[in-house]
């Protein structure tokens, strides 16, 4: 664990109003400074900055933390990696540290595995079964892209590659680890990747994290990727970035699998990305942003490529990113349409690529006869849900005469029931709000019913939390106090775990010092809990009525002497 000593001084070198304003434009309010969250898409800033708790939290997403958890999230890094950056950027030296030189020394390890292992991989391709020369041959790849990506061989044996790599002087747990062996129920180990093609996948750093391995003919599972690892995230990466990375374009073109990217960056595109064998996520769409204004989507055109398409977009307008999509004719996919047509053919075919809303118009007619009046009705109210999502009024008011020219509906018309549209979800979106808001500050001493009892026990289990963060010395006090209570969350007994861990090693459990061990989405929850308390900060007595909660229908008594007051007193006579 770093010290609390350490944490402090790299904090107080790199202040978050200034990390943060970086990267977003910041607004002065006050004492706090406000932004357009850069987590989520939004057209007002909802995302505030307190300095003087060195915090931020974003009311829209949720997203919140400390500077450390802002540039993992930002940055897509581990604990570890976003403390090097910053200490990088301000010029503060990392002191040693046991427990993080151990998890440096697996990922180092890992990265050393997974590049022996893609040297196996590819020295095994040309070797004596030309089996996967022959696929690459096939599908008309040059020695020099095979080369370029370094795409491999796994022979048909379950330990080939588990021998080469144990010989090399890796051992058994570190290629488990690597994810690139499993150990069968007798003890002994075998290779995951066996009689497929493989395609290393490379980081903007130019570290081998994964594999992507496809079989050569109609067997399943047609792709297998590298579980997760300590250095891989098949939802935070993508194919091909480091070579998109250094294209000059500022438009990406997002494929749907290895060998589209492959082909297309043959073909001369270099701008080209593909996720990891799963519908792109959140996290890959924001990732896109920090390289590209503007984004095509390739997917191929049957239905699954087509309806992964629609996700997609909804992605990329989250993280305001535009979206053109490639209408792929007489070709399933772009690799096809490549091999029959060439390289200057698919380039008119990126640049008449449309745009995403035009595509989701399209999309509206899907599954509906236009001749009837009712399925007309039905492609109306659809399109007036795309419509009413378009951010740009001018942008707006061009689909909004497209969509009047198609339907035979006036423009008027359809502007009145998008302004209709919106008025309802404005005053749903305020209904859902202050529900969460009546639900967030509900007393602690009400009466729920029993189908509330749960939400009722985590109210009281975040004031505790909140309380604790606070007064972080009292946590030997308060977990004595509940460690016999029978009804904890999963969420609430890992904080005070955690808080536990540090008071034990002589660390104050502060809020940043619990970032080291728990996700950005576990911070982004415990930056919520101080946000709702930010204003009446709970006090002694709220958190005894908070214990009682917790210790309902447990052994812990609070009659007579009242035991918490007592564990109280017992820990200032010690001080």
């Amino acid at each position: 664990m770093l010290s609390d000593v350490f944490i402090d001084e790299l904090r107080s070198a790199c202040p978050i109003e200034s990390v943060m304003g970086s990267y977003v434009n910041l607004i002065r309010r006050g004492r706090t400074y406000v932004c357009n969250c850069p987590f989520h898409s939004e057209k007002t800033p909802s995302c505030t900055i307190y300095p003087e708790q060195q915090s931020f939290y974003c009311y829209g997403c949720g997203a919140g933390g400390d500077v450390i958890t802002f540039i993992r999230r930002i940055e897509n890094l581990s604990f570890m990696e976003s403390i090097e950056m910053l200490a990088k950027r301000c010029g503060v030296i990392i002191p040693e540290n046991k427990e993080e030189e151990k998890r440096s020394r697996t990922r180092a390890r890992t990265f050393e595995i997974n590049r022996a292992a893609a040297n196996f991989y590819f020295k095994n391709l040309t070797g004596n079964d030309k089996t996967g020369l022959a696929y690459f041959a096939e599908r008309k790849l040059l020695p020099a892209t095979i080369k370029k990506y370094a795409l491999g061989f796994a022979p048909n044996s379950w330990d080939s590659l588990s021998k080469y790599l144990l010989q090399k002087g890796f051992s058994e747990d570190e290629l488990i680890t690597a994810g690139l062996c499993h150990r069968s129920k007798n003890g002994s180990i075998y290779d995951v990747f066996r009689n497929r093609v493989i395609f290393p996948i490379v980081d903007t750093r130019g570290n081998v994290i994964g594999f992507g391995g496809r079989v050569m003919d109609d067997s399943t599972p047609k792709y297998l990727n590298t579980a997760q690892t300590p250095v891989f995230d098949k939802g935070r990466n993508l194919f091909s970035l480091n070579f998109a990375k250094d294209s000059s374009s500022n438009i990406l073109i997002l494929a749907e699998g290895y060998m589209d990217v492959i082909a297309i960056n043959q073909a001369g595109f270099s701008n080209v990305v593909a996720t990891l064998g799963t519908a792109i996520t959140a996290d890959q769409a924001r990732l896109i942003s920090r390289y590209a204004s503007e984004v095509i989507i390739a997917y191929d055109s049957d239905g699954a490529g087509q309806k992964a398409t629609k996700k997609a977009i909804a992605h990329f307008n989250d993280v305001g990113l535009s979206a053109r999509i490639l209408h792929i004719e007489n070709a399933k996919d772009p690799d096809e349409y490549i091999k029959k047509f060439g390289s200057d053919r698919f380039r008119l075919l990126l640049e008449k690529s449309g745009d995403a809303i035009a595509f989701q118009m399209e999309q509206c007619k899907s599954g509906l006869d236009l001749s009837s009046d009712a399925d007309k009705g039905k492609w109306l109210n659809r399109l007036i849900d795309i419509l009413a999502n378009i951010p740009n009024v001018l942008t707006r008011d061009v689909y909004i005469s497209k969509a009047a020219s198609e339907t035979n509906i006036s423009p008027d018309i359809l502007r009145n029931q998008i302004e209709i549209y919106n008025k309802k979800e404005k005053s749903k979106l305020k209904k859902n709000n202050w529900d969460k808001i009546k639900q967030q500050t509900a007393p602690l001493s009400m009466r729920t019913p029993e189908g509330e009892n749960i939400q009722h026990l985590e109210r009281s289990e975040e004031t505790l939390i909140g309380y604790l963060l606070i007064h972080p010395e009292e946590i030997i006090t308060v977990s004595k106090a509940i460690e016999k209570a029978e009804r904890k969350t999963g969420f609430f007994d890992k904080i005070i775990n955690e808080m536990l861990s540090l008071e034990q090693n002589n660390k104050e459990a502060s809020f940043s010092a619990l970032g080291e061990n728990l996700s950005v989405d576990e911070m982004a929850r415990l930056s919520k809990i101080l946000e709702k308390q930010r204003n009446i900060p709970p006090n002694e007595q709220v958190a005894k009525d908070c214990i009682k909660t917790i210790c309902t229908k447990s052994s812990f008594s609070f009659d007579n002497n009242d035991d918490l007051l007592r564990l109280v007193e017992q820990k200032k006579k010690k001080r």
